[in-house]
């Protein structure tokens, strides 16, 4: 992955006057730069690829959150911008490893822990997103981690 796709897109999403696209991926740019002057690097230098990605993770981080948050408080037009911006972002990200892949991964993480206890969970979750190189939701890994010690 690389900003010269990003600015691309943008481009094509500003000729197609795609509205939404064209805020989401500005955002992402905006983020890139904001990083990439948070560790301490001039606003016109590259970011890494692993680094781009951490920054799309986290935004998709934000909208999954602000989906929750605007279903919760009764906003569903505006959960819909949300899960449409998210759709965008998550086009940039690899493929998420599937519930059958995280249940994998965290059957391995407990027999290699030795342990069934469910006050290990957060170790398990930890162990789990690293066999999965961090393509996983950690709310699933949470969820079958749970639904394995319970068991």
């Amino acid at each position: 992955m690389n900003i010269t796709q990003i600015r691309e897109d943008l481009k094509n999403a500003m000729r197609a006057k795609e509205q939404v696209k064209v805020d989401t991926l500005r955002g992402a740019i905006t983020a890139f730069t904001n990083e990439l002057v948070a560790k301490g690097h001039k606003p016109t230098d590259e970011l890494s690829s692993d680094d781009m990605l951490a920054v799309l993770k986290r935004l998709a981080k934000q909208r999954k959150d602000s989906i929750d948050q605007f279903e919760k408080g009764g906003r569903p037009e505006m959960a819909a911008k949300e899960k449409e911006e998210l759709t965008i972002i998550e086009a940039y990200l690899p493929q998420m490893a599937s519930e059958a892949d995280v249940e994998k991964a965290a059957r391995e993480a407990i027999a290699e822990a030795g342990t069934v206890d469910a006050s290990a969970a957060g170790k398990l979750t930890g162990a789990v997103m690293k066999k999965l190189g961090g393509n996983a939701d950690g709310t699933v890994v949470r969820t079958v981690l749970q639904k394995l010690l319970s068991a």
